[in-house]
C-alpha cells in the first residue's frame, strides 16, 4: 500500500494489534508513518489503513529476524488478546544462551522529533520457563507473597503485558523458588569452600506472632579481595518441642551441613543471655576437628548493640513513671488549639525560643522516646509555670523529676549516638567497637558515682548487664582494635588507665598475652602449611588422627625456638612501628590488602579477626525494643520454602548491584513491629 501525501491523520487511536511490536509509528506533520523496525521502510500508519498491509509486509520482510515467530503473533490474534509489548531481554539466569534473544534496534530519527519519538525496540522468542523463574526470582527478591500468582489484579497484567504467558499455580512457583534455592546455595557452598581464611557465624532468634521460634544463622567473613561478605546460611523453624538445651545441637548440624564445623573462628549471639553451656557444647563438638583458640576467649562473641539494648531498657523502666507525665504534658497541651495557643503564650514569656514541635513517642522504639524528652525539656520552663495559668493541667513534674528526666536524657544520646555508628555503617568490621564501647563503660562507671540515689541505682542496674557482657567480649573487642594501624596497643592503654586505673598496667598485659598467643597459633600453622603438615585452605592446624598430628608438639617447638634465631615477627614489626594517621577516608581492609605481603601471617590473622561480627543489630533494628519477628505472610509456609525463601532472598540481593535495598518496600521482609 503506498502511502499518500495528502492524507490527513486523526487523532491516534490506541495500538491494538501485536504486530504494532514490529513496527514503530511516527507523526511527521499531519501524516503517521508505521516504520518497520527490521527493514526501516515506511508504510501507511494511519488508523483508517488497518494493519493486514503491515502483517504482509512482516511476512515478506528479508531482514526479519527468524527467531521471530510470526505464527506466534497471529494465534495471540486469534485469541484477541488486545494489548502488547514487546519483550524486554532482561534474565537473571547469567548462562542464558545468546541466541535465546535478540540484542534491542535502537531507532533515532531527526534530532528535532519529540523524545517520545525515539525509542528502544527489542524483540525475543518467547521462553515460558524462563519466565516462569523469572517470576520465582521476582518473588523471592522483593519478599512478594506466593499466592500474587492468585490475585486478579497480577493475572490481568501478566496477561495484558504478554499474552503468551501462562500463569502459573501457586505450587508451581513454589516449586521454581525452590529449585532457584538449591541452584543457588550450590554457588554459595563453593564459595564458602574455597576460602583460605576463617568465617564467624551470626546467631540470631526469631520468633513469630504465633510463638513459633527460629534459628538464624549467617556467616560473615572477608573474601580473598578484602571485602567483607555476609550471607545467610540458614533460618531453622524450631519444634514446639524444642528446648534449649537442643539449640547447640541445631546449630552443630548446621555447621556440619555446610562443612564449616573446621573452619569457624567466632560465634556471635544475638542475645548477651544466651546459655553459657549451649556455647560450651558447640565448643566441645567443633574441638575434635580442631584446637580452639585462646581457650576460647574469641569464640563466644555477644552482640555489642543487644546489651546496649538491654541497658537502656533498664534506663527507660526507671524513667517510666516521669516518662507518663512527660507524655500526659503533651497530650495535654495538643488536645485543642485553645490549649496550645495558651502553651505558646506561656513560653514566650519564659523566654523558650525553640522551634521544635512536641511530639509524641512510639513506646517500641526508644529513639523516638528520646526525642520526646529531649524537646519536652527545652520547654521544661513552660510546662512549670502552665499550672498557674491552666489549672486544668493535672501532669505537672516536679524539679526533682525534671533533673531526672534530663540526666537520663542524656544517658539516652549517648547510646543513640552509638547504635548510629553501629547501625550506618556498611562495612562494619570489628576494629570499630573497641572505643564505643570503652566510652559506655567510663560513662557507666561515672553515672555509678552520682549523689543522686535514684540515677546511682540505675547505673548499677546498667553496668551489672554491661559488665556481664564486658568479661566474654573485652579481648575480642581490643584484640580488633589493636590491628587497626591507627590505633594498635595506644588506644588500649589509653582506655585501660581510665578504666582500670592502679590495675591498668595488669589488664594491658592480659591483651597483649591474648595477642601473641593468637599470633603463634596462627605462625605455627604457617610453619605446618610450609611443611605440608596442614590442609589447603585451613588457616589453622587440622587434628586428624594421621602420623603428622604426633609431631604437632614438634611444630610448637620448632616455632619457639627459632623465634629468637630469626628477625622480628609480623606481631612484633606491626606494633613497634608508629601508627598509620587517623582520617576519615580511611579503609582497614584496603590497608591490610596492600600490606598484606609485609605482614604475611599477622593479615592473615587480622582477616578472621575483622571479620568477627561484633554486633547483630542492623538499621532496620536500630533503637527497638523487642526481638525480632516474621510477619504472617511468611510464618505461615512451611519450614523448607521459608529457608528457601529466606535465605535465597539474601544470596540474590548480594548478586544485584542493581538493588538498592534502602529504596524497597521491604528491606527486610521478615519483621513486623513487636505488638
Amino acid at each position: 500500500m503506498e502511502i499518500s501525501n495528502d492524507s490527513a491523520a486523526k487523532k491516534p487511536k490506541r495500538l491494538t494489534s501485536v504486530v504494532w511490536n514490529h513496527f514503530e509509528r511516527v507523526r511527521k506533520a499531519d501524516i503517521c508513518y508505521a516504520v518497520c523496525i527490521h527493514c526501516n521502510k515506511k508504510l501507511s500508519g494511519s488508523s483508517n489503513s488497518g494493519t493486514t498491509h503491515l502483517r504482509n509486509h512482516l511476512m515478506r520482510c528479508l531482514k526479519r529476524s527468524s527467531t521471530i515467530d510470526v505464527s506466534q503473533l497471529l494465534a495471540a490474534k486469534r485469541r484477541k488478546k488486545d494489548t502488547t509489548v514487546s519483550l524486554a531481554n532482561i534474565s537473571f539466569d547469567e548462562v542464558q544462551r545468546k541466541d535465546d534473544y535478540i540484542k534491542p534496534t535502537i531507532l533515532k530519527f531527526d534530532q528535532d522529533q519529540k523524545k517520545e519519538e525515539i525509542v528502544n525496540l527489542g524483540s525475543s522468542k518467547f521462553d515460558q520457563e524462563r519466565s516462569r523463574f523469572d517470576l520465582a526470582r521476582m518473588i523471592i527478591l522483593h519478599g512478594y507473597p506466593l499466592a500474587i500468582v492468585d490475585h486478579v489484579g497480577f493475572k490481568v497484567f501478566v496477561k495484558n503485558l504478554q499474552p503468551l504467558f501462562e500463569v502459573v499455580p501457586n505450587n508451581a512457583v513454589e516449586e521454581a523458588c525452590t529449585e532457584i534455592y538449591e541452584k543457588e546455595k550450590l554457588k554459595v557452598y563453593e564459595t564458602i569452600s574455597k576460602l583460605h581464611g576463617r568465617i564467624n557465624l551470626c546467631v540470631e532468634m526469631w520468633c513469630s506472632p504465633e510463638n513459633v521460634e527460629y534459628l538464624c544463622l549467617t556467616a560473615h567473613y572477608i573474601d580473598e579481595d578484602w571485602k567483607l561478605q555476609k550471607k545467610i546460611l540458614n533460618f531453622v523453624t524450631l519444634e514446639s518441642s524444642h528446648t534449649e538445651d537442643m539449640l547447640s545441637e541445631v546449630i552443630n548440624k548446621c555447621l556440619m551441613d555446610w562443612n564449616v564445623d573446621c573452619k569457624l573462628f567466632a560465634l556471635t549471639f544475638d542475645d548477651c543471655s544466651t546459655d553459657d553451656d549451649i556455647v560450651l557444647r558447640i565448643k566441645e563438638q567443633i574441638s575434635h576437628k580442631r584446637p580452639i583458640l585462646s581457650n576460647g576467649q574469641l569464640f563466644d562473641v555477644r552482640s555489642a548493640a543487644h546489651v546496649l539494648n538491654l541497658i537502656v531498657e533498664d534506663a527507660m523502666e526507671a524513667l517510666r513513671e516521669v516518662t507518663q507525665k512527660i507524655r500526659g504534658s503533651i497530650k495535654y497541651v495538643k488536645s485543642s488549639q485553645v490549649t496550645q495557643g495558651k502553651f505558646n503564650e506561656v513560653a514566650e514569656q519564659v523566654g523558650i525560643s525553640s522551634k521544635k514541635n512536641l511530639l509524641l513517642d512510639c513506646p517500641f522504639r526508644y529513639y523516638s522516646t528520646y526525642i520526646m524528652l529531649e524537646t519536652a525539656l527545652e520547654y521544661r520552663g513552660a510546662f512549670s509555670l502552665l499550672p498557674e495559668h491552666d489549672p486544668a493541667y493535672a501532669s505537672a513534674l516536679t524539679d526533682t523529676e525534671w533533673e531526672w528526666a534530663s540526666s537520663v536524657t542524656s544517658y539516652l544520646k549517648l547510646f543513640v549516638e552509638i547504635i548510629n555508628v553501629f547501625s550506618s555503617n556498611k562495612c562494619p568490621t570489628a576494629n570499630m567497637y573497641f572505643p564505643e564501647i570503652c566510652d559506655v563503660h567510663i560513662q557507666l562507671i561515672e553515672w555509678c558515682k552520682s549523689p543522686d540515689n535514684f540515677l546511682s541505682s540505675m547505673a548499677l542496674k546498667m553496668k551489672a548487664k554491661f559488665d556481664k557482657y564486658w568479661s566474654k567480649c573485652s579481648l575480642a573487642l581490643a584484640v580488633a582494635a589493636i590491628l587497626d594501624p591507627r590505633f594498635k596497643m595506644k588506644l588500649v592503654e589509653y582506655y585501660y588507665s581510665q578504666i582500670y586505673g592502679s590495675t591498668a598496667l595488669d589488664r594491658i598485659k592480659e591483651v597483649s598475652d591474648g595477642i601473641k598467643e593468637l599470633f603463634n597459633a596462627y605462625s605455627i600453622c604457617s610453619t605446618m602449611v610450609d611443611q605440608g603438615s596442614a590442609l589447603p585452605g585451613s588457616s589453622l592446624p587440622s587434628t586428624s588422627n594421621d602420623t603428622r598430628d604426633r609431631l604437632r608438639g614438634f611444630d610448637k617447638f620448632l616455632h619457639e625456638t627459632s623465634q629468637s634465631q630469626n628477625a622480628n615477627s609480623d606481631l612484633d614489626k606491626y606494633l613497634e612501628e608508629p601508627v598509620f594517621p587517623r582520617n576519615c577516608d580511611f579503609n582497614i581492609l584496603n590497608w591490610w590488602k596492600v600490606h598484606t605481603p609485609r605482614y604475611p601471617i599477622l593479615s592473615m590473622m587480622a582477616r578472621d579477626v575483622l571479620g568477627t561480627p561484633m554486633s547483630s543489630v542492623g538499621p532496620e533494628l536500630a533503637f527497638r525494643t523487642g526481638g525480632r519477628m516474621l510477619d504472617s505472610c511468611r510464618s505461615s509456609l512451611n519450614a523448607d520454602t521459608l529457608q528457601a525463601l529466606i535465605c535465597t532472598q539474601d544470596w540474590l540481593r548480594m548478586e544485584s548491584s542493581d538493588f538498592n535495598p534502602s529504596s524497597s518496600l521491604s528491606v527486610m521482609p521478615l519483621a513486623i513491629e513487636p505488638s
